[in-house]
């Protein structure tokens, strides 16, 4: 299986969202076998994950690997990573692209840890090295 670095183009609902976390963390599977991963709290009827699921695959977000009897296999085409950047890149445009207003209401409101900033502070350490390597 090869999943595409890129988003679909096309923005998941919740619903599409949660259903690809199953198979994100499946890697491949059947309808019934997404209905039955998702959590508890959150089932629905097989014929609505069956709906998302075609829906997401004419988004290009899934696609069907096999087919096994009569049930499709389904596998995610792009990656949780991709899928995520494009939903925070889309909220973070709400804010003109900064990231500031977001960072200060997450501290502000205890969502941000020293643990977090330190894993944030990394990864700006890892994108700098990588965009400046032959400055430094």
């Amino acid at each position: 299986m090869s999943m595409k670095k890129k988003s679909t183009g096309e923005k998941l609902s919740p619903m599409e969202l949660e259903i690809m976390q199953s198979l994100w963390k499946l890697k491949a599977a059947s309808i019934r076998e997404v209905q039955e991963s998702l959590p508890e709290k959150r089932q629905v009827e097989y014929t609505t994950v069956q709906t998302i699921v075609y829906r997401l695959e004419k988004k290009g977000a899934v696609r069907r690997a096999k087919k096994i009897g009569n049930a499709h296999i389904f596998e995610p085409t792009v990656t949780k990573k991709s899928a995520i950047g494009s939903i925070v890149d889309d909220f973070l445009s709400l804010f003109g692209g900064s990231a500031e207003p977001v960072m200060l209401h997450m501290a502000e409101s205890g969502k941000l840890s020293l643990e977090d900033l330190k894993a944030l502070e990394d990864a700006i350490k890892q994108t700098q090295g990588k965009k400046g390597g032959e400055n430094e």
